[in-house]
């Protein structure tokens, strides 16, 4: 090139990569990991929705297994195969059961205790005590470790319950053969005292009369063991009305729970061999 000739314009290019603005490395890897971030937050948000999928799944089936648990007393080898639908099942021996009533004791427990009415204030006394301990527990739970709280609560005696001293209730926590809960031991001694005042009005004829005041005029007729309610609108009354006379772990699922086992309302399956055991 001469002196003093015009200098030629660069020329400019047609690629993208070259006349693409000059970014800063900082730039450059600013929008690289906005490219990676934004896929990482996307995969993040992925593994959320499936832990919290997950988490549904499992409250939904501890719930299945709660209720199933809370409306047939128990949690025998059966209930594991419960499933939407499932109606009475046959055991080995032919006979039609509610499908909770599996395994030795729980198939005794079925077949000669729950439904069948109570009688005596002490039976019903400890049928409320053992549904209070039973709570957040499977049935089979408590049916194990019933002797032992016959024996630490006096056969469930109400005046015996009701006069035990607060070192008799502290030592009960170190047995390992009951539900060692102290809020459960000293409502069981509470609720020893309310029944001693609900004598004292005279409004009923024990407890007994007070808890059968609240069944039902017609009794549940479940098909399957989905159709088993857990509450019930008396359930509830009956619950509020405990607590008003100063009973504790009374909820309406607990005296749901109470009022099955007593046969204040009939909730074995159509089929099953036990079904109107409380009319015969």
């Amino acid at each position: 090139m001469t002196a003093g000739a015009a200098r030629p314009a660069p020329r400019r290019s047609d690629s993208p990569m070259t006349n693409r603005p000059t970014q800063h490395p900082q730039d450059l890897l600013s929008v690289r990991g906005r490219t990676s971030g934004d896929w990482l937050v996307r995969a993040g948000r992925g593994v959320r929705a499936a832990m919290r999928d997950a988490a549904a799944a499992e409250r939904r089936m501890s719930e299945i297994r709660t209720s199933v648990d809370r409306r047939a007393r128990g949690t025998g080898p059966s209930v594991g195969a419960v499933s939407e639908g499932t109606g009475p099942l046959v055991g080995e021996d032919g006979v039609a059961r509610c499908p909770w009533g599996g395994g030795a004791a729980m198939t005794t427990y079925h077949d000669t205790e729950w439904g069948v009415p109570l009688h005596g204030e002490d039976a019903w006394f400890e049928r409320l005590s053992l549904e209070g301990f039973q709570a957040g527990l499977s049935w089979r739970t408590i049916l194990d470790k019933r002797p032992r709280f016959r024996e630490v609560f006096h056969g469930f005696v109400v005046d015996d319950v009701a006069a035990m001293g607060d070192d008799d209730l502290e030592v009960l926590l170190g047995d390992p053969g009951i539900v060692r809960n102290r809020a459960k031991i000293l409502a069981t001694r509470t609720n020893a005292r309310a029944v001693q005042a609900l004598r004292e009005t005279g409004e009923y004829d024990g407890l007994g009369a007070l808890l059968a005041s609240y069944a039902p005029a017609e009794t549940p007729r479940p098909r399957v063991a989905e159709e088993v309610p857990t509450t019930s609108p008396e359930s509830v009354a009956l619950s509020k009305e405990l607590r008003r006379r100063g009973f504790s772990f009374v909820g309406p699922t607990t005296t749901y729970a109470l009022m099955e086992a007593s046969g204040l309302v009939d909730t074995h399956l159509l089929g099953c061999h036990r079904r109107g055991v409380r009319d015969r």
